[in-house]
Formats: C-alpha cells, structure tokens, sequence
C-alpha cells in the first residue's frame, strides 16, 4: 500500500474581527499540497512571521493591504525549503524567504522568492534581516536621524521593530529610553537590550516617569503606538525633534481607533517639529545594503536581535491574539517544520 501523501494545513480567516482578534476568528483546514508550474517553486514552511501590522489590514486600516477578506490563508513571510523547481534560479533543498502565509506548502514565482544562506541563524531573516529590522533600520536613521547624544524615545520598545531600534540607536551612539507595558519588561529592556531608561504606560505616574526618563528632553520619539503615549511625547519634544510615525498597534485590535493627540499642530509649529509616516517598502532599492550593515552588526555582537519562537502551526492564531496583547519580547514567529 502507497504511502497517503501529506496534506497541506492551512489557517484561514473564518471571520473578521468586530472587536478585538480572537482565536476563533481563524480555522485550521487541509487540503492537497499545490503543484508548481513554469517558472515557480513549491515551498515547504519552515518558519513564519506573525506580526502587529497584520491586525490593521484585517481591520480595513492599511490600505497597502487591500480589503480585508474571509477564507483566505492569513498572509505572512515565511522561511521555507524549496521541495520543486521548475526554474534554474533555485535547486531543491535551497532555503528561501517568500510570501509563505501561515501554511505547510506554497507555490510561488521565482520573482517572489529571495535565497537565503544558513549561515546565520534562519529566524533572523523574519527579524532583523526581515521586515521588522529593514522598518528599524530605516525609520530611525533616514526618518529619525538620531547623532551622537541625541535622547531616542521608542515605543513598543521590546516589540519586534522596538527592541531593534534601541539597539541601532545606541550603535549611533544615542541615549535611549523605551516605553512598554510592565515592569518586568522595562528591566529587561534595560539588563538584555542597553537601553538606558524604561518607563511602563501602565503606570499611575506614566506622564512623570516619561519627563524623569527624558529630563533633557527627546530628539527622536520612534512611534510603534500612537495614541497616549504620542500624546504624551509631544510635550516632551525637543525644538527641531523628529518623530517617525512607524505604526499605530495600540488602535489596531479594536472597532473604535482613538482621535489623535492633542497638540497637533501647535507644538510642531512652535518646536519645529517634523512628524514623518514611513513604509519600508518606500526603501527597497536600498534592501540589500541594509541587510549587510545589520548582518555585519549581528556578527560582531553590537546588534542582539530576540526571535519569539512559538511551536506549531495550529499555534498561530493564538500567537497573534498574544501579541496584540503585548506578550511577546522580539519577533513573534512560529515553527512549523524543521
């Protein structure tokens, strides 16, 4: 008897949030693993990203993202294997990063595939190589442009864009102060990442402790969150300071986004303030020097980035939900094959 060939799992949306994300907004389904045609490869899922920025285009918010759509496989880049070629651009058993989604198999043209080399741990290609630390890397040194000294206030500080901010920020010779949800993480902030400073949002004193842990006020605000906490910074904004707007995570996981901060635009006028939005995809002509500069800092240890590894595919719905809820520390990823 022929071995049964194994099915392809795939994680669907099975309904959009109307609230806050639940696990029951997904399904986990099978069905027969593609076959690829001219020109593309069939990729094996070994690892793929969930990240915050997903939440806005399930809520309609991004609009690079199209509308938000049910039985669909929820999007996400993948590190996979190529288990068939049919294109001389890639041999089987090569390692690729690709638009993988959160499913064991995928087809895709070679275009949309990138080789990557093991000779770095594999899952910071979906972190510091990947999307998060090419958003860091560029929304702190092309929008931000900290110098030597400046005071660089991050957001979401221990989050997957965040915990690589400080980090770059102190390589550029900055003090850097972060912001995040609990005391356990403003200690790990400032004991594994080099921050200087923390200061938790869910403090009764938040608004002190942020002018204590900036007294000289802020250069850089990098902005992971929107919200309070913007509203917070502006005031604490130095003349000439620079805010890069990288995302808004604490409006994604809810049916009722907050107004906007006050202050705006009477202290960026009085300050000289320049508040910038930025998508890394503004950037892509300049990908591949950014990833050498962030691997060579990976190497030579001044650059530490953290990979949130959960185990399993059906474990991905809920990594989300615990993520938006601000239990991961670096990049959230789960591992579906070795």
């Amino acid at each position: 008897m022929a071995d049964k060939k194994p099915d392809n799992r795939q994680v669907l949306i099975d309904s959009l949030p109307e609230g806050k994300l639940a696990v029951d907004n997904y399904k986990l389904v099978s069905s027969p693993i593609p076959v690829a045609g001219d020109q593309e490869v069939l990729c094996r899922t070994l690892m793929v990203t969930i990240a915050a920025g997903s939440r806005a285009g399930l809520q309609g918010s991004a609009s690079y993202a199209g509308a938000p759509k049910t039985n669909i496989v929820m999007n996400g880049t993948g590190v996979a294997r190529v288990e068939q070629s049919n294109s001389d651009a890639f041999a089987v058993g090569e390692l690729v990063v690709c638009p993988s989604g959160w499913q064991d198999y995928s087809v895709h043209k070679t275009s949309h595939c990138t080789k990557i080399d093991d000779d770095i741990d594999i899952g910071h290609y979906l972190g510091a190589l990947g999307t998060n630390g090419l958003t860091a890397y560029f929304g702190l040194l092309n929008v931000g442009q900290p110098i030597e000294n400046d005071t660089v206030l991050v957001s979401a500080a221990a989050g997957s864009v965040g915990h690589l901010v400080g980090q770059i920020a102190k390589i550029k010779g900055a003090r850097t102060v972060g912001v995040t949800s609990t005391t356990e993480k403003c200690q790990m902030l400032e004991a594994q990442l080099g921050y200087d400073a923390s200061v938790s949002y869910k403090s009764a004193d938040f608004r002190a402790e942020l002018k204590a842990a900036c007294a000289s006020g802020v250069d850089v605000y990098f902005d992971n969150t929107g919200g309070e906490i913007l509203g917070a910074t502006l005031f604490r904004m130095n003349q000439g300071g620079r805010i890069a707007c990288c995302g808004v995570v604490s409006q994604y996981d809810t049916s009722n986004p907050a107004g906007g901060p006050r202050g705006i635009p009477g202290l960026l006028i009085n300050k000289r303030i320049k508040m910038q939005g930025f998508l890394v995809f503004d950037y892509m002509d300049q990908y591949r020097d950014a990833r050498s500069q962030l691997k060579s800092w990976i190497k030579s240890g001044q650059l530490n980035p953290v990979n949130d590894v959960v185990e399993g595919l059906e474990q991905a719905p809920e990594a989300f939900v615990n993520l938006l809820a601000g239990g991961n520390v670096g990049t959230r990823m789960v591992k579906i094959a070795d």
